[in-house]
C-alpha cells in the first residue's frame, strides 16, 4: 500500500498554514511527520513537519512574513525582505528555510521558494531539489489555479518515471520502480554514503508484479531526448571526450548503443544533487543562524546514527 497520511493532518496544516502570509501558488507538507513510514521514523512522535511554500512575489512575501513572523528569521532579517530575497534565488537550490520554528504547538520547518524558480527546476531539473523533494510522497496543502506551475508538476513526474527506467533493468518490480523513483534526488548519498536517514524505502507497493521496459537502443534513445535538459548536459559533460564538442543529441544516441547507459544517468543525476545540496546546506548557516544550524544538524545526525544502528543491529 502507498504511504498513509496521519489522521486529522490536514486541518493541523491548514491551522499552521493561517499563520503565513497568503499569497501562495502551492504550499505542501513532506516527511515522516507527515506520513507514516517503515523503518526508523515509524514509531516517532513530536517529529519536526515540513513545509514548502511556493510565492510569485518573494519580496512581497517575506515582507509581510517579517511583520508577522519576524523571529523565525536569522539575523538576515535586519537587512530586510530584498536581501532575504537576493539570498533565497540566487544561493543553493533557490529556497530560503527557517528550521525549528513553534507555531501552533508543533516543530515545524519551512522552505521559501518563487514560483518561477520552483517552474524552471520541475522542468529543466536545474538543481533536482524541490523538484526531487516533489518526486516522493507529498500532501498537497494549498495550491492556486497557475496552469503551468500545475503542467511542470507533471512533466516532472513523467521525467521522474523515464530516468527511472533508464537506470532499471528489463524487468523490475512496481516496487523497484518507486524506490528508484525515490531514490533520483538522492543519488549522492545514497550512492556514495549510504545515507541511511534517508528512508527511500518508506514506500510499499503490495503489487509486486514483474514490469517490463523497452531496452533496446531505439528505445532508449527515446527515452533519454525526453530527459530534463540539465540532466542531458550533464550526461554530455561526462560522455564527451575533449575537444570533441559533441552536441547533446548527438552524445544521447551513442549513449543509447552503450550497456551502461543506466550508470551514466546515475552520474548525471549525482553531477546535479551534489553540488546543489551543498551549496544549499551551506547556505543554511545563514538563513537559519549558527545556533540552529547546530541543533538542526545534531538533529540529523542523530537520525543518521540511529538509522545506521538499525541497519547494523
Amino acid at each position: 500500500m502507498a504511504l498513509q497520511a496521519l489522521q486529522s493532518s490536514g486541518v493541523a496544516f491548514r491551522r499552521i498554514l493561517s499563520h503565513f502570509p497568503e499569497e501562495l501558488s502551492l504550499a505542501f507538507a513532506y516527511g515522516s511527520g507527515v506520513y507514516r513510514q517503515a523503518g526508523p521514523s515509524s514509531n516517532q512522535k513530536n517529529v519536526m513537519l515540513d513545509f514548502v511554500f511556493t510565492v510569485d512575489d518573494p519580496v512581497a512575501w517575506h515582507s509581510k512574513n517579517l511583520k508577522k513572523n519576524r523571529n523565525h528569521y536569522s539575523f538576515l532579517k535586519v537587512l530586510g525582505a530584498r536581501v532575504i530575497t537576493t539570498v533565497q534565488n540566487n544561493y543553493g537550490a533557490g529556497v530560503y528555510y527557517n528550521p525549528l520554528i513553534m507555531c501552533d504547538g508543533k516543530l515545524i520547518k519551512y522552505g521559501v521558494i518563487s514560483t518561477s524558480i520552483l517552474i524552471g527546476d520541475l522542468l529543466n531539473w536545474n538543481n533536482l531539489y524541490i523538484a526531487g523533494r516533489l518526486q516522493k510522497p507529498v500532501k498537497i496543502i494549498a495550491m492556486n489555479e497557475n496552469v503551468t506551475l500545475r503542467s511542470a508538476l507533471d512533466k516532472n513526474l513523467k521525467s521522474a518515471v523515464t530516468a527511472a527506467f533508464l537506470m532499471l533493468p528489463e524487468s523490475f518490480s512496481e516496487e523497484d520502480l518507486f524506490i528508484a523513483i525515490a531514490g533520483l534526488s538522492y543519488s549522492v548519498f545514497k550512492d556514495h554514503f549510504d545515507y541511511p536517514g534517508v528512508n527511500i524505502y518508506g514506500i510499499i507497493v503490495v503489487n509486486d508484479d514483474e514490469k517490463g521496459i523497452d531496452k533496446s537502443p531505439e528505445g532508449q534513445f527515446t527515452q533519454l531526448m525526453t530527459l530534463p535538459k540539465t540532466l542531458q548536459q550533464q550526461i554530455n559533460r561526462i560522455m564527451d571526450p575533449p575537444g570533441k564538442n559533441r552536441d547533446v543529441e548527438e552524445t544521447l544516441f551513442q549513449l543509447a548503443h552503450d550497456p551502461d547507459c543506466g550508470e551514466v544517468v546515475r552520474l548525471g543525476l549525482s553531477a546535479i544533487v551534489r553540488p546543489s545540496s551543498i551549496r544549499q546546506s551551506t547556505k543554511g548557516v545563514f538563513t537559519a543562524g549558527m545556533k540552529k544550524s547546530l541543533i538542526y544538524g545534531s538533529r540529523k545526525l542523530h537520525k543518521m546514527w540511529k538509522g545506521w544502528l538499525r541497519k547494523t543491529s
